[in-house]
């Protein structure tokens, strides 16, 4: 996809933004590169808890807002490098972390950080950073949620907590009645894969019907492809899916925030 010798000198010459985000994502010194851009932010949470994020600033304000939650390996620096394009992009956003600090590198190790995580902390955390957001000076109070695999869930999950303009859920567990989703303000938008053996077509047609019986929002879109195809560093990658995803999902949140 990118040549290694492309992406040295691109690191050693050009300026990072001129880097597409697939081969930024892509690349370990870019995405660090990315991430170090990041502004650091601790709150207190409505239980008290301290938690922290990484949040990227717009160059125009009041932006539209998004809360970005990692996969099953925590709060990587490819999570982080995504928020930083969506700041590129005209948005105020930050990558809440639901695991305390906690970085997997193999599948063993975010197996046991994604078990460890308890839900009413995890709730509680993202109710915090959705509450900050609202009355942040560089918000226009519209807020979206976006989150892959581990995340998707709790895309989902945070905005039936804490009721937000827009959802987006990239291949994760959408499995919640039809009273729990009563809940949700905005729409939802869906990334799931044909050959996904974990979120699968039972799944998703379970929650798509439940969404209609809540009389709730929701677009879904399926790709010839497996779990985690959106994820440059993963073996199941499909490069022309995640772009069509990431074009749809930019396209949701533009009409709704």
């Amino acid at each position: 996809m990118f040549a290694r010798r492309d992406v040295l000198k691109g690191i050693a010459g050009a300026p990072l933004a001129s880097f597409p985000l697939a081969a930024v994502l892509a690349d370990p010194g870019l995405a660090r590169a990315a991430a170090a851009g990041l502004h650091e932010y601790t709150i207190n949470t409505p239980q008290g808890r301290r938690v922290s994020g990484a949040l990227a600033m717009p160059v125009g304000v009041p932006a539209p807002t998004v809360v970005l939650i990692h996969e099953w390996w925590g709060l990587n620096d490819q999570i982080k490098a995504v928020t930083a394009e969506f700041g590129k992009q005209g948005y105020l956003a930050i990558a809440v972390d639901l695991m305390a600090g906690s970085v997997a590198t193999t599948p063993d190790e975010a197996r046991a950080l994604s078990r460890a995580v308890d839900p009413t902390a995890a709730t509680d955390t993202l109710a915090g950073w959705i509450e900050w957001l609202r009355v942040h000076d560089a918000s226009n109070r519209k807020i979206g949620t976006v989150g892959w695999c581990f995340g998707g869930g709790w895309s989902l999950n945070a905005s039936i907590a804490t009721p937000v303009e827009a959802t987006v859920v990239y291949y994760g567990r959408v499995n919640r009645t039809a009273e729990d989703l009563k809940e949700l303000k905005g729409p939802v938008l869906g990334h799931f894969a044909t050959r996904d053996r974990f979120i699968d077509t039972a799944m998703v047609s379970a929650w798509e019907t439940e969404m209609d019986t809540a009389g709730k929002t929701c677009t879904t879109h399926w790709y010839e492809a497996d779990h985690g195809f959106a994820n440059p560093t993963s073996a199941r990658y499909d490069e022309a899916d995640a772009r069509l995803s990431w074009e749809r999902t930019l396209a949701f949140f533009s009409r709704h925030l």
